[in-house]
């Protein structure tokens, strides 16, 4: 009828508009099920709830969600982070063993291996050279093995597990452990009779070796020696402290190498206070291959094997039967000359001091250090050849 509004007529078997049969819509059949609680079209109805169009509008995030969402996002920026820290540790890692390339031949030993540089004649008396915590054998060729190979058989080694030597496990860290492995090599090459020249920790495992091959040494010249238990860690190496071995490895691959090239510069102007660092230190003395992984980890093994074996040993040094001497710089900010080098005048090591020197005289003070080894090594009586 004309001026009628069309009605729309809607049963569950067909939807119509006015007396036309049309083609139902998502809105008609929503209308629909609404007016009669199902859908007259099932199919259709199954198909809109399988493809999500019975929803007019997307659901909207809950809190829950949300925090999951905050969680993974802090948790791949964190991941993020390391792996970038530990890819800025390969490069540094890279440069310096670029930097500081091996110097001498590395020799297999029970517990790992040992790099060595070996100079001069061996028909004459042989003086071994041990550096200290986080150190390389770079340490004595930056000037004193060159002020001594005219008249010496030198070697200079890098301890178990730094530089370019290696060593098996933590526990090799003991100072009876480095001690062996050190002396293994010596043995290897027939050398018997080795003046002992250990800086800080290395002086700490050159007593070591003079306890346990007595015979096998022949003198003590120890520099700036670490000989007694100290109260704490020097603040230096605090962050050496770390006692777990899988803390150790994942410090050491991100975080400990980026950390030790920007603070570089500050370090050393402690570790040589109150001299200054020479502008040559990270190539010329090797410095540079402290900025590697193994560097890291090692010296917090070596940390936890000073604790571990220290005491023992200074226990034992009233079986000392070695001679020998100490000589400190007189104001070491690392290790006291009073506290370390004092006590051990008792057992046959009398103390020397250079005025105005810190603990690295072996690098500041190399003429001194020279001229203190060569007195040790000449006060010693030559043995008697065998008939």
């Amino acid at each position: 009828m004309k001026g009628r509004k069309p009605v729309l007529s809607i049963s569950k078997s067909q939807v119509t508009h006015g007396n036309r049969a049309i083609a139902p819509d998502i809105r008609t059949i929503k209308f629909a099920t609404q007016r009669f609680g199902e859908s007259p079209y099932p199919s259709i109805k199954k198909r809109m709830i399988q493809t999500g169009l019975e929803q007019s509008h997307p659901a909207l995030p809950t809190a829950e969600t949300a925090e999951m969402n905050t969680i993974l996002i802090i948790a791949l920026l964190i991941i993020a982070f390391f792996v970038s820290l530990h890819l800025w540790t390969r490069k540094l890692t890279a440069d310096g063993q670029k930097r500081v390339p091996q110097l001498g031949v590395v020799t297999p030993v029970s517990g790992g291996s040992i790099h060595f540089v070996e100079r001069g004649d061996p028909s004459k008396q042989t003086i071994v050279l041990i550096h200290g915590l986080t150190g390389q054998l770079q340490h004595f060729t930056y000037a004193l093995v060159d002020m001594l190979v005219d008249d010496y058989h030198v070697i200079a080694v890098d301890r178990p597990g730094c530089g370019y030597s290696t060593r098996d496990t933590s526990d090799l860290g003991q100072l009876p452990e480095q001690a062996r492995m050190i002396q293994e090599l010596l043995d290897s090459k027939g050398i018997s009779d080795a003046v002992l020249v250990g800086h800080s920790l290395g002086g700490a495992i050159a007593l070591a070796m003079a306890l346990d091959y007595p015979e096998k040494t022949k003198a003590l010249a120890l520099l700036a020696p670490l000989t007694q238990k100290l109260p704490s860690t020097p603040q230096v190496f605090k962050p050496l402290e770390i006692r777990t071995e899988w803390l150790r490895s994942l410090i050491g691959n991100t975080l400990a190498v980026p950390l030790a090239a920007k603070t570089a510069p500050h370090t050393l102007g402690i570790v040589f206070a109150p001299e200054p660092a020479p502008a040559d230190f990270l190539d010329r003395a090797g410095g540079a291959l402290g900025l590697r992984p193994s560097a890291f980890i090692t010296g917090a093994q070596d940390v936890a094997g000073i604790d571990a074996s220290l005491e023992t040993q200074m226990a034992r040094y009233k079986e000392l039967t070695v001679p020998g001497g100490i000589l400190y710089g007189a104001q070491d900010a690392i290790l006291s000359p009073e506290a370390q080098g004092e006590p051990m005048a008792r057992f046959g090591l009398p103390l020397e001091r250079i005025e105005g020197a810190g603990h690295m005289i072996l690098i500041t003070k190399p003429g001194a250090c020279a001229a203190f080894i060569r007195r040790i090594a000449k006060a010693i009586p030559a043995q008697p050849e065998a008939v």
